[in-house]
C-alpha cells in the first residue's frame, strides 16, 4: 500500500513541479494611451492627439460631457523565460459600457450591442489566453474600443496580462466580487422578501414584515443593474440609469419605514417628510431633461445617501434607550453598513484612493443579520402567542371548573325549585279536584234528607278514589290523549256535577260544539278541566247561585274560549285577589297562564262570569 501513497502525494505535487519546472511567460506594459473614435467607431490616426493615462480611466473629468467612442491603446512586450516562446494571458475587467479588444490588428472579442440600447459590461471581467499566433517579436499592441454614455463614467477598467495560472487566479477573484457576491445578495434578499412577504400576507398588522419585504424588492432591482448586460426592457442605456436610481430612492425610503417600524418610533412628520423628499427626488429623475441628467443623478444619490447614513446612526440611540437585544443587533448591522457604505461611496467619488469595495460582501452580511433579527422578533412573538395560548387554556380550565360548579350548583337549585313546583302542583290538584269532590260530597251529607247509605257512602270513597289517582296520574298530563270531541271532553265532568245540581235544583246549561275546530293541547285540555271543577265547586260552596251556564267557543283556528256563568251572590274579584286569601282563584290564574291563555273574573251581585281564552301567537319573523 505504500507505493499507492507516493503515487498519490507524486500525482497531487506534480503540477507544483512542473510550474516550478517551467516559469510562466510573463507580460510587461509599456505604455497606454486614449484617443476619441469618429462617428463611425474607426481607429484614429497615429498623428491623432493620444493621450498618455493609467487604468483604471474615467474620460468624465477630460472630456466632460462626451458620450461615444475612444480607443485604448496599450503597448506591451512578452517576457518568457530564455527566450522561448509562450502564451499570455489577458484579464479585463470593465469596460464602460460597451467595446471590442484586438490584439495587434485580430479582434479577439466584441459586445453584442456597440450602439442604443448598449450592452453593458462595466461590470463584467473578461479572460483571455492570447495565442502565439497573434503576437509578435518584440513590441504588441492591444487596441481596445470602449463606447460610453456621458454620466456614467465612461472608460475603461484595469487591465491585466501575464502568465495564465496567476491571471487565471485574478480573474476568479474578480468574478467572485463583482459577480458572484451581487448573484447571493440577490438570491438571500428574494428569499427573504419573499418570506416576509408572506408573513405580512398571512397577518397584515405585522407591517415590518411588509416593509421588510417592499425594501428587498427595491434592492434587488437596484443591485440587479451589476448583473444585467442589456438595458432591457429600456430602450438605453440612460433610462436604464434613470430607473436604477429611482430604485435606490425607494428602497432607501422603505428602509427608513422598515427601521422605524421594527424598532416602534413613531415619527409621523418625519414620515411624512421623507415620502414628500423621495415624490421631488423621483419626479427630478423621471423628467429633468437628459443634459442635466448627470448632474442630477449625482444630487440625488448623495441626498439618498445622506438620508441613509443619518437613518444608520441614529436607530442605535434608539436602541440604547429600549436595550431590547433584536434593536442592539440591528442597530449593529446598519453600523456595519453605515462603514461599509460610506466607503465604497468616497471611493466612488474618488475622494479617497481604495482599490476594495465592501459593499459586496456586507450587504450578504447585513442581510442575513437583518433576516436573523426578524427571525429572532418572529421567535419571541411565537413564543408569546404560545404563553397566551398557556395562559388561555389554563383560564379556560378554570372557567370550565367554575362553570361545572355553577351548573351543579345550578342544578340542584332546579331540582330543589322542581319538588316545589310538584308539591304547589299537588296542593293545586288536591284544591281542584279532590278538595271539589269532598265539597260536593260534603253538601250532599248536609242537604240530604235521610241518612247516607251503606252503599251511597261507598261509592262516595270511590269517587274520591278516582279523583285521588287522578291528581296523582296529573304529573303525565302531558302525553294524555285530548278527546275527541269537546263533548266527549266535558261528559265525565257533566255527569258528576249533574247528580248534585238536580238534588239542589240547581238548573245547568251545557253548550259544546259537536267537533273541534282546532284542538287543545293536553295541557290546555287539563287546565280547562281544572278550571271547571274549581268554578263549579265554587258555585256549590260560595255563590247560592240557581242558574249555571258553561259554553265553549271557537270563533276562528287556534282560537278557544271558556264561558262559565252564574247568577250567584258575586263578591269583590279586586278585594280578592289584593288579599290573596282565595287558594282556588290564585289556582285558576296560575294554571291557565301556565298553558298560554288568559282568565278574565268578572262578578257583581246577580252575576259572575269566568271566561279562559286561548288565542292563536302571532308569528314572528
Amino acid at each position: 500500500m505504500r507505493w499507492l501513497a507516493v503515487l498519490w502525494l507524486a500525482l497531487w505535487l506534480a503540477p507544483a513541479w512542473a510550474q516550478q519546472a517551467e516559469p510562466a511567460c510573463t507580460a510587461q506594459v509599456l505604455a497606454i494611451q486614449v484617443a476619441k473614435g469618429d462617428a463611425g467607431g474607426s481607429r484614429p490616426a497615429p498623428q491623432a492627439p493620444w493621450q498618455t493615462v493609467t487604468l483604471p480611466d474615467d474620460w468624465s473629468a477630460r472630456w466632460p460631457g462626451y458620450g461615444g467612442t475612444a480607443w485604448y491603446r496599450i503597448d506591451w512586450q512578452r517576457r518568457c523565460p530564455g527566450e522561448g516562446a509562450g502564451q499570455v494571458a489577458l484579464v479585463l475587467e470593465s469596460v464602460i459600457m460597451a467595446g471590442e479588444v484586438y490584439i495587434n490588428d485580430e479582434r479577439i472579442w466584441s459586445d453584442p450591442q456597440l450602439t442604443e440600447p448598449l450592452s453593458r459590461s462595466w461590470n463584467m471581467p473578461r479572460y483571455w489566453i492570447i495565442p502565439d499566433a497573434l503576437t509578435r517579436d518584440g513590441v504588441n499592441t492591444l487596441w481596445v474600443r470602449v463606447v460610453g454614455v456621458a454620466g456614467q463614467s465612461p472608460g475603461l477598467g484595469p487591465v491585466y496580462l501575464g502568465g495564465q495560472r496567476a491571471m487565471l487566479e485574478r480573474y476568479e477573484n474578480l468574478w467572485w466580487s463583482n459577480r458572484t457576491l451581487f448573484t447571493l445578495n440577490i438570491i438571500v434578499s428574494a428569499v427573504m422578501g419573499g418570506l416576509c412577504f408572506c408573513i405580512w400576507l398571512m397577518r397584515r398588522e405585522q407591517r415590518t414584515y411588509g416593509w421588510y419585504a417592499l425594501m428587498a424588492l427595491f434592492w434587488v432591482m437596484f443591485i440587479a443593474n451589476v448583473l444585467v448586460t442589456s438595458p432591457w426592457p429600456f430602450p438605453d442605456s440612460a433610462t436604464s440609469a434613470r430607473a436604477n436610481i429611482m430604485a435606490l430612492v425607494l428602497y432607501v425610503a422603505c428602509f427608513c419605514i422598515f427601521t422605524w417600524r421594527f424598532g416602534g418610533q413613531a415619527l409621523p412628520r418625519i414620515e411624512k417628510a421623507l415620502w414628500a423628499l423621495s415624490a421631488v427626488l423621483l419626479a427630478m429623475v423621471a423628467f429633468l431633461p437628459r443634459a442635466h441628467q448627470p448632474g442630477v443623478q449625482l444630487a440625488v444619490v448623495l441626498i439618498v445617501s445622506a438620508v441613509f447614513f443619518i437613518n444608520c446612526l441614529q436607530f442605535p440611540f434608539h436602541a440604547w434607550r429600549t436595550r431590547r437585544p433584536e434593536h442592539i443587533m440591528l442597530a449593529a448591522c446598519l453600523l456595519v453598513f453605515f462603514a461599509a457604505s460610506a466607503h465604497d461611496l468616497l471611493r466612488m467619488l474618488k475622494l479617497i484612493d481604495s482599490d476594495a469595495s465592501y459593499t459586496p460582501f456586507t450587504s450578504v452580511v447585513v442581510t442575513l443579520c437583518l433576516s436573523a433579527v426578524l427571525g429572532l422578533r418572529h421567535a419571541r412573538s411565537v413564543r408569546r402567542i404560545e404563553r397566551f395560548n398557556q395562559e388561555l387554556a389554563d383560564g379556560i380550565e378554570q372557567a370550565r371548573t367554575e362553570l361545572a360548579t355553577t351548573l351543579e350548583r345550578e342544578h340542584t337549585l332546579a331540582l330543589a325549585n322542581a319538588r316545589l313546583q310538584d308539591r304547589l302542583q299537588i296542593a293545586h290538584d288536591l284544591h281542584d279536584g279532590l278538595g271539589g269532590s269532598l265539597v260536593r260530597m260534603m253538601a250532599m251529607v248536609e242537604q240530604a234528607s235521610e241518612p247516607v247509605q251503606r252503599q251511597q257512602f261507598l261509592s262516595m270513597l270511590k269517587l274520591l278514589r278516582d279523583d285521588l289517582r287522578q291528581t296523582i296520574d296529573s304529573g303525565s298530563s302531558a302525553g294524555v290523549k285530548v278527546p275527541a270531541t269537546p263533548r266527549e271532553w266535558i261528559a265525565p265532568l257533566r255527569h258528576r256535577f249533574m247528580q248534585l245540581f238536580d238534588e239542589l235544583d240547581i238548573a245547568a246549561d251545557w253548550r259544546f260544539p259537536e267537533q273541534w275546530r282546532t284542538p287543545p293541547s293536553a295541557l290546555q285540555c287539563m287546565a280547562l278541566t281544572r278550571l271547571v271543577e274549581e268554578s263549579l265547586v265554587n258555585v256549590l260552596k260560595h255563590s247560592r247561585a240557581r242558574q249555571v251556564e258553561l259554553e265553549l267557543r271557537q270563533t276562528e283556528p287556534g282560537r278557544l274560549e271558556l264561558r262559565i256563568e252564574d247568577n250567584g251572590v258575586g263578591f269583590d274579584v279586586a278585594a280578592v285577589l289584593r288579599a290573596g286569601i282565595s287558594v282556588g282563584m290564585r289556582s285558576m290564574h296560575t294554571r291557565i297562564a301556565r298553558v298560554g291563555g288568559e282568565l278574565d273574573v268578572a262578578s257583581r251581585p246577580g252575576q259572575t262570569v269566568l271566561v279562559a281564552t286561548f288565542a292563536p301567537r302571532p308569528f314572528q319573523a
